[in-house]
């Protein structure tokens, strides 16, 4: 008798929370979880697998073909750059070298034409070496986007780079002024033939570091 009544008698099905209860535990995980994501994550951009894998792989080109690379500052200067004595320059042919060109996974954006150079023809080892430089640009859609420096043995070859600008908009002028900065160190004593690299032309000096 008791066997049938403990199998008559008919357990209730659980009731589920009431959305209520659902969103305050809710919100007691993901505020918490916010605020510390927001706090202590590494700064920096995403990882972005396609770019970083050409990123590494021209790392590993470069240095098997014995190039240095050197990120550059540089910046368009508000004023008039000004030097007590530039370096004599010689145009040169437009392109990059041979030999970087076939090395670069992904080649800069190069101005269209070096107008003029104004870089002193010394410099020390421990301090930034400044090279002023107009040019044409690319064309009206792209604006400065950075430099680089490449050193093989006594050669430098300088490759500016351009971007392209936001929301359709268009620069005033073609022709630009650019003040590059050589970091301190970068540079071991000796003399360099340097190379600083356009389309269509190109211009080169000699640079003796101490």
């Amino acid at each position: 008798m008791n066997l049938v009544h403990r199998m008559s008698v008919v357990r209730p099905e659980p009731r589920p929370w009431p959305l209520k209860w659902i969103a305050l535990v809710i919100l007691l995980v993901l505020v918490p979880y916010t605020i510390l994501t927001l706090r202590y994550r590494k700064p920096g951009r995403a990882f972005e697998p396609y770019q970083d894998l050409k990123t590494r792989a021209n790392v590993i080109r470069l240095l098997s073909a014995g190039y240095q690379r050197v990120a550059l500052e540089a910046e368009v200067p508000a004023d008039p750059v000004r030097a007590a004595a530039s370096a004599p320059v010689s145009a040169a042919a437009g392109g990059l070298p041979p030999a970087l060109r076939d090395t670069l996974v992904e080649r800069p954006l190069l101005p269209a034409e070096i107008l003029s150079v104004t870089a002193a023809p010394g410099g020390n080892a421990l301090f930034a070496y400044p090279i002023a430089f107009t040019c044409t640009m690319p064309d009206s859609r792209h604006q400065l986007g950075g430099a680089e420096l490449y050193v093989r043995g006594d050669e430098i070859v300088v490759t500016p780079d351009f971007e392209p600008l936001s929301g359709g908009l268009l620069a005033r002028s073609r022709e630009k002024t650019i003040l590059l900065s050589v970091p301190p160190g970068t540079l071991k004593p000796g003399t360099f033939h340097v190379t600083l690299v356009g389309q269509r032309v190109s211009k080169t000096w000699t640079l003796q570091v101490h």
